[in-house]
């Protein structure tokens, strides 16, 4: 199929961007276009507007502090997966990033546009959840920082409106004395998941002291779950079963064409306790300087 007529315009400034998207509900943003594109074609989605914003200036960065990782729209997964400040500061980014699609789909996707599609089958939404990270959007009145847990507010719709732009992305520093973990099964490599974890867990010693876990393919929006009391301060089998069996408390796993919810909550469990063990094992490692 081709995608019904619309009309396409390339402004080289973020406030003609603007401009442009005013006044027009159902207009479209266009950055990498991996996930927009095919939905053209498939008239799944039919603007009457495509604002292209490639041409925009100081959009493609990719800036690392001591505080996190922050990621303009305009930068490719690739350019983010390959930095190698983003795997210092924050390993979580580029675990995840190393699952999205295909190295052809990560040259030219962009990790700000993934955010915004705000699909709970894609990684970096739950990641930017789990990290408790935020997304900066420019508008008619403005930038205004949305956190992650206000941006996902139904499938496939983010809180953004429709006449604002994504600019960047914000992903905090891993805490000192924490280590992540992320793992996804899908039918095939570069499929979007069946199910898939993230985990984020604090240590003092050999004892834990927070685990987090975030889940994408479970829900209509990406789910974050505390599973510190389950655990009750150790990685051990019996407390990981605990947490797993927690978790699944808080979720609601649906079936469709490629999974069903007795399978999906199987897949939730067992990668819960994976994660867990080995965000707790890279924590370890971190604070003994072995990471």
């Amino acid at each position: 199929m081709k995608p019904a007529p619309f009309d396409y315009v390339r402004p080289g400034t973020l406030e003609a961007a603007l401009q442009a998207l005013a006044g027009h509900p159902e207009a479209k943003v266009l950055a990498g276009g991996q996930s927009l594109v095919p939905l053209l074609s498939m008239r799944l989605a039919a603007p009457a507007l495509l604002v292209d914003i490639n041409d925009l200036p100081d959009l493609d960065h990719v800036r690392v502090d001591a505080d996190g990782v922050r990621i303009g729209a305009l930068a490719r997964h690739a350019e983010v997966l390959r930095d190698p400040g983003v795997a210092r500061v924050q390993p979580l980014v580029p675990l995840a990033l190393a699952n999205v699609a295909h190295a052809t789909i990560r040259n030219r996707g962009t990790t700000v546009g993934s955010l915004v599609h705000a699909d709970a089958a894609a990684e970096m939404p739950m990641v930017l959840r789990l990290l408790e990270g935020s997304l900066d959007a420019a508008g008619p009145g403005g930038r205004r920082t949305v956190p992650a847990a206000e941006l996902y507010v139904g499938p496939l719709e983010s809180s953004l409106q429709h006449d604002e732009i994504a600019v960047e992305a914000f992903f905090p520093a891993l805490p000192a004395g924490s280590g992540v973990a992320f793992e996804e099964i899908a039918r095939r490599h570069g499929d979007y998941a069946m199910c898939g974890v993230a985990a984020v867990v604090a240590v003092e010693g050999d004892r834990v002291v927070s685990a987090r876990a975030g889940y994408l393919s479970v829900s209509d929006i990406p789910v974050v779950v505390d599973l510190t009391d389950a655990l009750g301060g150790a990685i051990d089998e019996r407390a990981l079963a605990s947490a797993a069996a927690a978790a699944l408390e808080q979720l609601d796993p649906e079936t469709d064409i490629h999974a069903t919810a007795d399978y999906r909550a199987h897949l939730a469990r067992v990668l819960t306790a994976r994660v867990l063990a080995a965000a707790y094992d890279d924590a370890r490692a971190r604070a003994e300087g072995r990471s």
